[in-house]
């Protein structure tokens, strides 16, 4: 089996970054996916740089903060932080169209650091949204990268970066029983999505994750890869 161990949120904050990257030197995390409107994504950027060996996706946002696009009032609240929350939404064409701006933006700016782009997710796994399967279908063959997998895109195959994604490493879920679960499965290729982190103050204000991060950040350099597992 081949696997994939992915930390969300790079970029987030300070204390999110550095834990992340604690956990590709001296952990099992090979890669990462950047949020393009995070509070260090600046940080997060020039430290990536220094770190090639970490493998860098983009984590593309519609329900945190604020958008990179100036045409996107549609997307907002008064305050110009995205109107959005993790619950799925019927979504208009206008939306749609809006959202594809947004997010193109968002993978622009990406590539404008010059890091090279591994692969596409979203926060809170919007990009499984029904009414957006035609968007990111759309993105992933114009910037020709793979995205994670949802339920929405399973017949995508070859757009998708793993055969299934385990999700269950979070929360009451991160134990060291990690890999003892995933030999279990009958895939060819597994992402396993993992949230590791510092817990600073930044991080008490933008996210309701927090100690478990720290929890995860210590079994992830614990962790050793097995003998049956192969690294993507």
């Amino acid at each position: 089996m081949r696997i994939l161990i992915n930390a969300d949120d790079f970029g987030l904050t300070k204390g999110i970054t550095d834990g992340i990257l604690k956990a590709h030197t001296d952990g099992v995390v090979q890669s990462t996916t950047l949020m393009m409107n995070g509070n260090a994504v600046e940080y997060a950027i020039s430290e990536a740089k220094k770190h090639s060996s970490l493998q860098i996706g983009i984590h593309l946002v519609l329900t945190w903060g604020k958008p990179l696009t100036n045409e996107a009032a549609i997307l907002t609240d008064s305050n110009g932080f995205f109107k959005y929350t993790k619950e799925e939404k019927e979504l208009k064409a206008e939306d749609l169209q809006a959202i594809k701006n947004e997010w193109q933006a968002q993978i622009e700016a990406f590539l404008a650091t010059g890091l090279p782009l591994h692969h596409i997710d979203s926060h809170h796994h919007v990009h499984g949204w029904e009414p957006l399967k035609p968007v990111i279908i759309e993105l992933a063959n114009r910037y020709h990268v793979p995205v994670r997998y949802t339920e929405t895109l399973q017949n995508e195959r070859d757009l998708l970066l793993t055969e299934q994604i385990w999700l269950d490493f979070y929360d009451s879920g991160v134990d060291d029983n990690l890999f003892s679960q995933l030999e279990k499965l009958s895939a060819t290729s597994v992402e396993v999505m993992t949230h590791p982190g510092f817990v600073d103050r930044d991080l008490h204000q933008v996210s309701s994750y927090t100690a478990k991060r720290e929890k995860e950040l210590e079994l992830l350099c614990s962790f050793v890869l097995p003998e049956w597992a192969e690294k993507l």
